[in-house]
């Protein structure tokens, strides 16, 4: 569906959406404070990448959204820290793919706690159904991102 820019309902979208990414952005930052990885959110973000299983660094730039050389470099930082390793493909001896340690699952797993710990002492009290309310946040960005990604290809 595509809407017109002047029509009601675009309107309506876009006053919902005012503060959105702002809002997304600031619940971001406050969880990953809250999960004290001790890495910077690049960092984190390539670890978080590598959870479904080995990647080349191409494929990881584009899903975090970074430069390819700047992944180069928090890899090698990642690596030296022995949360990653990276191995040639065998494939492509020229490729190289990243994976994590267990050390680095670890510290994801550690961190994803502190910040679920983080989430439900915040909503404790304030909300009665603390897991359906962020069961319900996660589905509404996930129907958003899906739609957004809908749009892109």
């Amino acid at each position: 569906m595509h809407l017109s820019s002047g029509s009601v309902e675009a309107q309506r979208i876009e006053g919902a959406a005012h503060g959105l990414l702002r809002g997304i952005g600031q619940l971001t930052q406050a969880l990953f404070r809250a999960g004290d990885y001790g890495l910077t959110r690049s960092q984190a973000a390539l670890l978080d990448a590598l959870e479904a299983g080995p990647r080349r660094v191409t494929e990881l730039a584009a899903a975090t959204g970074m430069a390819q050389p700047r992944t180069t470099v928090i890899l090698q930082k990642l690596q030296e820290a022995g949360l990653v390793e990276r191995q040639r493909c065998p494939d492509d001896r020229r490729a190289v793919r990243t994976s994590l340690t267990s050390d680095g699952r670890d510290l994801l797993e550690r961190g994803r706690r502190r910040m679920a710990h983080a989430l439900l002492t915040a909503l404790d009290g304030g909300i009665d159904d603390s897991e359906r309310a962020v069961r319900a946040a996660r589905e509404a960005i996930a129907v958003l991102l899906d739609a957004m990604e809908a749009e892109a290809s």
